[in-house]
């Protein structure tokens, strides 16, 4: 096991009788190299695009390899080796630190269906908390060493320089110059603070921020540029390095931009003593994009085990719904009804296959979303879910008002999940107005960019949503009702993107709120 490892723990393939990592690994081997290979050249950045394919298929191999041997044997000695290798290679390369972050990010991706497929249900969160573990140590040894390489470089240019003051007057300005064109070119920000002030910045710090010109930013308070809850934890930490006693330190933050935006960050600081006068050496670099895929791996974890409960809840629900609808059809065969008792047995018939579809739709949620497309006249589908759920509106004394456009166009779709999405707008909007209410369902055309969209809006008088908790409805599982369970507008939204679409959330200060779901009028066809 390599120096620093993280402590090694009962490896899955120990356990999971028929499952073995060597043994998935070798097999899929010259697939998942290739395809690591093709997707750093098209998805991570220009930087890889221009590499010669054979040398990233040499270093994936390379990369791959050592996941191997600790996903199977817990033995860090290859990562170690290559990350000491590779952090050279790519500084020496101009590569910036998040595209080497993400190249390792795509083995996850890859290999995570991978597991889902293979591991046994009990083990599937096991294995793939090895890969995270894996992963995680590489990425955090990984921007440890091209950190520290990188300010080695800064720190052995300055000294050398502290050195030829004095003897070489004359090439002082020459080497002035490429000092600071070393520092302005490198894209994490870096600045110097004396005390808590800013006494220099280059542009890429005033990029992060969100700021044309450095002269904007001298001579001001770096708090200012500090998220207000994040301020004493960073305050603490530079008073202790701005002191000259504390060793460099790295800590996360977030940041403000000037359109008040609050982004992570980390950044990392060293003490300097210049001249008489203690100085903090400061690199920040933006993480936002790792914090997303951190929390897309987090998700995904969830979502694989969401997926093996549903299947056996789905099991135990759907076993009884069968029983009733089969004693309902017995039942309306039997004794023939008529009237609103006719119309009522229809509904309630009705309603269980719609139950029968909300939990396969609840057991593929984990999965990307099939589509069964056709022709659909969103005006019909609007009509009948409306009709559907007329019940309800008349229970609660709500009003529906429906405006259809007679000149909408079909779009290719999937019908069926198109009247999920309207019927779960339209509990939603039930949900939220009162007695006497009303719910307002419009469709027409709407353009986005240029580009015509078919749309149906569905807008109540309701309380509405608090502007807090707008960015987070559309999260799986959020929800603020009792009873709720948090997959309704989460559903709309994945059923709406496969289709190509986009949902609009509308909340005026009158307190009511409008859902508007835009479909692309040349459709999808899967």
């Amino acid at each position: 096991m390599g120096k620093d490892a993280p402590i090694p723990v009962a490896r899955a393939d120990e356990v999971q009788a028929g499952f073995s990592f060597k043994t998935l690994l070798h097999r899929h081997r010259d697939r998942i190299i290739r395809e690591w290979r093709d997707r750093l050249r098209k998805e991570v950045s220009d930087h890889y695009t221009r590499r010669d394919p054979d040398e990233l298929a040499v270093t994936t191999a390379r990369a791959y390899d050592a996941f191997a041997q600790v996903l199977a044997d817990n033995d860090y000695t290859a990562v170690n080796r290559f990350i000491n290798e590779i952090t050279k290679v790519r500084l020496e390369s101009g590569f910036p630190l998040d595209d080497v972050q993400k190249a390792f990010e795509l083995f996850r991706q890859i290999i995570v269906p991978v597991l889902v497929d293979e591991s046994s249900r009990s083990f599937l969160s096991r294995n793939i908390e090895q890969v995270n573990t894996c992963l995680a140590y590489t990425i955090h040894r990984f921007s440890n060493h091209f950190q520290k390489m990188h300010e080695t470089c800064l720190k052995e240019y300055a000294d050398r320089l502290e050195r030829d003051v004095a003897a070489r007057t004359v090439q002082l300005k020459e080497s002035e110059h490429k000092y600071k064109t070393l520092v302005e070119e490198i894209s994490d920000g870096y600045l110097v603070l004396e005390g808590e002030t800013i006494v220099f910045v280059n542009p890429a710090f005033c990029q992060m921020h969100g700021i044309d010109k450095s002269k904007q930013i001298l001579m001001t308070p770096f708090l200012h540029f500090v998220h207000k809850k994040d301020r004493e934890a960073v305050r603490q930490v530079v008073t202790r390095n701005s002191s000259g006693n504390a060793a460099s330190a790295v800590f996360e933050y977030r940041r403000l931009t000037r359109n008040g935006s609050a982004l992570p960050t980390e950044m990392g600081l060293r003490p300097s003593f210049f001249e008489g006068r203690h100085y903090t050496l400061c690199i920040v670099r933006d993480i936002t994009r790792r914090v997303k895929m951190e929390k897309k791996s987090r998700r995904m974890e969830r979502m694989a085990y969401i997926g093996q409960i549903t299947a056996s809840l789905s099991h135990e629900i759907r076993n009884p719904l069968s029983s009733i609808k089969m004693n309902l059809q017995i039942l309306g065969q039997n004794n023939p009804f008529t009237g609103n008792d006719q119309k009522r047995l229809q509904i309630t018939q009705t309603e269980i296959q719609r139950l029968e579809t909300i939990l396969q739709q609840l057991l593929d949620f984990a999965k990307p979303i099939s589509l069964t497309p056709g022709e659909v006249d969103l005006n019909a589908v609007v009509d009948f879910c409306v009709s559907l759920l007329d019940v309800k509106f008349r229970k609660i004394e709500a009003g529906c008002h429906v405006a259809t456009e007679s000149s909408l166009p079909f779009i290719m779709g999937d019908k069926a999940k198109i009247e999920q999405v309207v019927i779960n707008l339209l509990l939603n909007a039930l949900d939220s107005v009162e007695a006497g209410g009303k719910v307002t369902v419009t469709t027409g055309i709407r353009t986005m960019e240029g580009i015509g969209f078919a749309a149906i809006q569905v807008a109540d008088n309701g309380k509405g949503i608090p502007p807090d908790l707008i960015p987070h409805i559309f999260e799986p599982f959020y929800t603020t009702k009792a009873m709720g369970t948090g997959l309704g507008l989460a559903n709309v939204k994945q059923i709406v993107a496969a289709h190509k679409g986009h949902v609009q959330v509308v909340t005026p200060e009158t307190g009511s709120t409008a859902f508007a779901v835009l479909l692309p009028i040349g459709g999808t066809r899967g």
